[in-house]
């Protein structure tokens, strides 16, 4: 599995997140990564996407416009 590199400013963001949120780092990472979805739509992450086998496992593949999420079926 990929494990990022931080540059310094971000790990130190990163842990002051962590202890704001009352949780880890990889925690305080994953909340984070749950958020971009209500930040960027979906039409400008798929575009660059260069892996198509992850969709359905993809934050971004259940949007509409706007980055809001469909509703299950």
């Amino acid at each position: 599995m990929y494990t990022p590199q931080f540059s310094d400013k971000a790990a130190i963001t990163v842990r002051r997140l962590a202890w704001a949120l009352e949780v880890s780092m990889p925690k305080a990472v994953n909340q984070i990564i749950n958020t971009l979805p209500f930040i960027y739509t979906q039409g400008v992450i798929c575009l660059a996407c260069k892996d198509r086998t992850k969709c359905a496992m993809c934050a971004f593949s259940g949007q509409t416009a706007g980055g809001q999420s469909k509703p299950a079926a």
